[in-house]
């Protein structure tokens, strides 16, 4: 029902910033809401960020809490992911996914569009 290409990725120094982009194409984009995803290497895929679909209502895992916001345009297909104060802990591909559940959630299996992943990686 809706296809996800993530964008943005690459290599940054540890406390710098990246913004990452999810462009949706297929049914209203609207009627989902967003998440972020991030899996190291070796580690099993972690929630980062979840948001409504009018965006409202935000939630963040407690690890990023303080330094990435999550964002959607609505009338351009995209949500976003802006990242700061980069740790080289963050080192991870970055995964944004979609669902029709009404609540914005931190659970993977909530979601049940996902897209490619964009690799981050953080110098120290």
């Amino acid at each position: 029902q809706v296809q996800l290409v993530e964008s943005g990725g690459g290599l940054v120094q540890a406390g710098g910033s990246l913004r990452l982009s999810c462009v949706a194409s297929g049914r209203t984009f609207s009627n989902y809401i967003m998440g972020w995803f991030r899996q190291a290497p070796g580690k099993e895929r972690e929630s980062v960020a979840a948001v409504t679909r009018s965006g409202g209502n935000i939630i963040y895992a407690d690890s990023v809490k303080g330094r990435f916001t999550i964002s959607r345009d609505n009338a351009k297909n995209t949500a976003y992911l802006q990242m700061s104060s980069l740790k080289p802990e963050d080192t991870a591909v970055y995964y944004c996914a979609a669902s029709l559940t009404a609540v914005a959630k931190l659970t993977a299996e909530a979601y049940n569009y996902w897209g490619q992943g964009t690799q981050v990686t953080v110098s120290s």
